[in-house]
């Protein structure tokens, strides 16, 4: 499968998230919301993956809108994991640009095809 710039960004911010999640687990002995964040921030990069075998232009754009709900429930978890002073300034500020990144990439995809339905 040939790569393009949002797989393999989703696939880094993946990998950075299985990473925060090692640290929040055996440092700060935090599970729930590790667990969510987890759960969300693999989740983006497996739908972006999925939609490039996807059955109709229908089914691509299914999937990268649940990329979309993904990453920005990302965001959420994040910001919760700061403001409850579970990860520093400094991962936040990392973890939280590359999430945003995917969010701004996915909004100015989908929004085409989302803008060409609210028209018809």
């Amino acid at each position: 499968m040939k790569e393009n710039v949002l797989l393999q960004k989703s696939k880094a911010f993946a990998l950075m998230i299985i990473k925060l999640y090692t640290f929040l687990k055996d440092e700060k002995h935090e599970v729930v919301l590790a667990k969510q964040l987890l759960r969300s921030g693999t989740s983006i990069g497996a739908n972006i993956r999925e939609s490039q075998r996807a059955q109709s232009e229908a089914d691509f754009y299914a999937k990268l809108f649940i990329s979309l709900k993904e990453a920005d429930e990302s965001a959420y978890w994040l910001e919760l994991l700061y403001e409850s002073d579970f990860i520093s300034r400094e991962q936040y500020d990392k973890l939280y640009a590359h999430c945003d990144e995917l969010i701004r990439i996915l909004v100015s995809i989908t929004h085409k095809k989302f803008s060409y339905n609210t028209n018809s």
